[in-house]
Parts: C-alpha cells; sequence; structure tokens
C-alpha cells in the first residue's frame, strides 16, 4: 500500500476508497435505554428479504486536505459491473476533472475490462487492489458500521421505500459531517497524513 499513496502523492492525485454494502429491512439490534419495566419491542415483517444495495467512495483530495463521500443506492437491486461503471463515471464528474486512484476489494465487478477501461481513462489514473480478507484497510468498511449501528439500528421497516428514504437521509447527514469522515479514516490501519 506504501507505493500506491506515493504514487498518487507524486501524481498529485486523489485517492478514492470504494465499497459497496446492503441494508436489510431487517434491523440490527442494538441494547438501548428503556423505563424501568417497559421491555422496548422491535415489531419487524417477517419473511421481507429485500435490501437497499449501496456503493460509496471515501475521497481524499490531492493536497490531503479536504474528504468527501458520494454514494449510489440500488433498491430491491446487487451491485454488478454495469452499476460500477455508473458510479465511477458519475464519480469523475462529481470530482470536477481532478486526477484520482482508486482502492478497492477484489469483489468481481471491479475486474471487468469495461471497468479497467473507465479507470484508465483521464481523470482516473487507475486502481489498487486492497489485499485478499483485509476490510479493516478500507475506511468505507468504517461507514457503513456507521450507518448499521447508529441510526439505522433498532430501526425496523415495512417496505423498500421507507428503507430507501432513511438509508438516503443518513447517507446525506453524513456526507456533511467531515469531522466523521476522518475519523474514518483515521481508524484505518494504514499511514495516511491528513491535514
Amino acid at each position: 500500500m506504501a507505493e500506491d499513496k506515493k504514487n498518487a502523492s507524486r501524481l498529485k492525485a486523489g485517492l478514492v476508497f470504494i465499497d459497496e454494502s446492503g441494508f436489510l429491512m431487517a434491523p440490527w439490534v442494538r441494547r438501548t435505554w428503556a423505563p424501568r419495566g417497559q421491555t422496548p419491542l422491535l415489531y419487524q415483517r417477517g419473511r421481507a428479504h429485500q435490501k437497499v444495495s449501496v456503493i460509496a467512495a471515501l475521497c481524499i483530495t490531492a493536497r490531503r486536505d479536504h474528504l468527501r463521500c458520494y454514494f449510489r443506492l440500488h433498491p430491491g437491486a446487487n451491485i454488478r459491473t454495469p452499476q460500477v461503471t455508473a458510479f465511477l463515471r458519475q464519480l469523475a464528474r462529481q470530482l470536477n476533472r481532478e486526477p484520482f486512484l482508486v482502492i478497492w476489494d477484489r469483489l468481481q465487478a471491479h475486474r471487468p475490462k469495461t471497468v479497467q477501461t473507465i479507470l484508465h481513462t483521464p481523470p482516473a489514473l487507475g486502481s489498487y487492489f486492497l489485499p485478499a480478507y483485509a476490510p479493516e484497510l478500507n475506511p468505507v468498511e468504517m461507514l457503513w458500521g456507521y450507518l448499521k449501528t447508529n441510526p439505522l439500528a433498532n430501526a425496523p421497516y415495512y417496505t423498500l421505500e421507507d428503507l430507501r428514504k432513511s438509508t438516503h437521509s443518513h447517507g446525506r447527514a453524513i456526507q456533511r459531517q467531515e469531522h466523521l469522515l476522518r475519523s474514518f479514516i483515521e481508524h484505518v490501519p494504514l499511514s495516511l497524513r491528513l491535514y
């Protein structure tokens, strides 16, 4: 990973960490407070296997002084190559044509030639794969953990649209909290210097 960071610095490129996840209609159950003698109850829809798939990017600018978060929701679908290519094209537009390097895991949807073609077309300068079985190196994993165990915990959803709206609003709230995004980077065992 050290070589990747040096290449990004030498090329004056931003670092973009990308990952995918899914949010289920059944809530992540956490311990909570309640008045004595009143056990909190969570009612949820049984046999509801629908989900909202999400792809997100945590972007560090070339000067390492600013963080941005972008995401796209896919209700009732899995993240596959077409969703990854559409996300990368939109990401390049959002980054205002600044050069960037992508760092992500070895998901099969990250490997096709269509994806690699996009990643070697300016402003993208290429991609690097994280080591196998090392999700702790991707700060976007921290984002998923935060969303699932904090704002979306103990909240059952009865329709896919309700889950989509809630996931979208909580994702948008995190986008505006740069200190929280910075904490995701700082808790990853990579030596990234942020200013």
